[in-house]
């Protein structure tokens, strides 16, 4: 099968509005030769790969195949960027780029597939008693917006589950995060879970909670008020645990639409910088707070994930697919072609 997914070097990518990560894949769990570009050094999607490959002419040669993930829609052929200003169609900057070859995923869709092949030593688990091997797994991640998705287990193989589930409404479950939804009320109609449970959200909860206590306080970048938080300031680390809190309440609720059995995994940049503090926080209690349900959170496990480029994996994963996929079309397609030929002329 090898031959067929590879026959050469396979390009992987994983795109956001700042940087664009590559790398090389040479085989099964191959991934070599990684480098981040800022996308605002290049004029467009293809400049990026250029460059890249330019340090690597010996690939670029016998490139076919290439899977992009990035942090956007994919809807169809053309791709416009939200949070940067690459736009471009796929299938001509797959001709552009000479490859067979250019698949393009999202994101977090790529990183949803990459959560069955993580190494424990990647994973750091945070309560629950029991996994049921091939269940639902749920994921969750908190970076610069608040991923949700997830991936089930389909006739010896796992298939993305798609969502936009960040965007639901924000929902309270103390009088605290009341007064802090209120707040956000004086500026959005809609406050998504999102706007508190991201990166982005720190900084609003440290707004929210200064204006709500009348205290004087300077706007904080959500890096500062990790770093004050964990340093022991007393207003940033209630901000931590706010955050903690609700992205258990996220959490839980992914765990019972889904009925994750095969356990919660959390993604993005926010938690694996929090440390320990993550674990003593009141996110387990608040997962675990689900009435009727609780028992059955009580058993899910929750996995933070530490890998360096679960994303990358993930995508490689999705190209495998779509290659042997492709295989069995184009297989299929001489016996297709005589039966219609056959119904033809009956």
């Amino acid at each position: 099968m090898d031959d067929v997914l590879f026959g050469g070097a396979r390009l992987l990518a994983d795109i956001g509005g700042t940087n664009a990560r590559f790398a090389l894949q040479r085989g099964p769990g191959r991934i070599e030769e990684i480098a981040t570009l800022a996308c605002a050094a290049h004029a467009t999607f293809t400049d990026a790969v250029r460059a890249y490959l330019a340090g690597h002419p010996g690939a670029a040669r016998e490139l076919r195949h290439a899977v992009i993930a990035i942090a956007n829609p994919v809807e169809g052929d053309f791709i416009k960027m939200t949070n940067h200003h690459w736009q471009f169609s796929i299938d001509a900057a797959r001709r552009d780029l000479g490859l067979d070859t250019l698949l393009v995923v999202n994101d977090f869709a790529a990183l949803s597939m990459s959560v069955p092949s993580l190494a424990d030593a990647d994973l750091e688990q945070v309560g629950g008693t029991r996994v049921s091997p091939d269940a639902v797994i749920g994921l969750v991640g908190a970076g610069t917006g608040l991923g949700v998705g997830g991936v089930i287990p389909d006739a010896g193989r796992w298939k993305v589950l798609p969502s936009e589930g960040g965007h639901v409404a924000f929902s309270p479950s103390n009088a605290r995060e009341q007064a802090i939804l209120a707040y956000c009320w004086t500026k959005w109609d809609h406050v998504s879970a999102e706007r508190l449970i991201s990166g982005p959200g720190l900084a609003t909860i440290h707004e929210a909670l200064c204006a709500i206590d009348g205290v004087a306080g300077a706007a904080l970048e959500p890096a500062q008020v990790v770093e004050r938080g964990l340093a022991g300031d007393q207003l940033c680390a209630e901000v931590l645990d706010v955050f903690c809190g609700a992205l258990g309440t996220m959490a839980a609720n992914v765990a019972v639409t889904l009925c994750a059995r095969g356990g919660i995994y959390i993604g993005g940049g926010v938690v694996p910088r929090l440390g320990e503090f993550f674990a003593k926080s009141s996110f387990r209690a608040r997962f675990e707070n689900k009435g009727r349900f609780t028992d059955f959170c009580k058993q899910i496990p929750v996995y933070v994930i530490h890998a360096p480029y679960p994303a990358l994996a993930g995508a490689a994963a999705m190209l495998d697919q779509q290659l042997v996929d492709a295989r069995a079309a184009a297989q299929r397609a001489p016996i297709d072609s005589v039966t219609s030929t056959h119904h033809a002329h009956a």
